[in-house]
């Protein structure tokens, strides 16, 4: 038997557009599954090596839910460059301030660290609330979780 590998262009031609809403949606278990369409592993043409995933959109950053001590404990650093550079954010300013950042953080987080992963993140559109700009893609509502 022979294994099949999907050729590039293949792969480009037949990407589709998800709408993800993330209203009151747990900001781990959304990203868990946002990172599998992004790298195509609900795909049964999944290659590790290439890049078969969909486009995501997701909407309503700023409702996310966060579970336990997570908003005052848990902190984003960033290092301007320069000595003493690190600077601090909590994950309850960076939800006031960026909340879109947050789930893009999350989401790469759970990326390939290298080239490939950096084009799949650009594959990732997040907005704070239900608007986009992406109607003319046609995005397929996507259901993360059934309740």
């Amino acid at each position: 038997m022979k294994t099949y590998i999907p050729k590039i262009a293949d792969v480009n031609n037949n990407r589709k557009w998800y709408l993800i809403d993330l209203k009151d949606v747990t900001l781990g278990r959304a990203a868990i599954k946002v990172a599998d369409i992004l790298r195509g592993k609900n795909k049964p043409i999944f290659t590790p090596h290439m890049d078969t995933g969909d486009f995501v959109v997701a909407v309503n950053a700023s409702q996310m839910k966060i579970t336990g001590a997570k908003p005052q404990q848990k902190k984003y650093y960033r290092y301007t460059g320069y000595p003493g550079g690190l600077r601090t954010v909590t994950l309850e300013k960076m939800m006031l301030n960026d909340p879109s950042r947050v789930f893009m953080s999350a989401v790469k987080g759970m990326l390939p660290k290298n080239r490939l992963g950096r084009k799949m993140i650009k594959k990732l559109h997040v907005y704070s609330d239900k608007k986009h700009p992406h109607q003319a893609q046609q995005p397929e509502n996507l259901k993360l979780f059934e309740s």
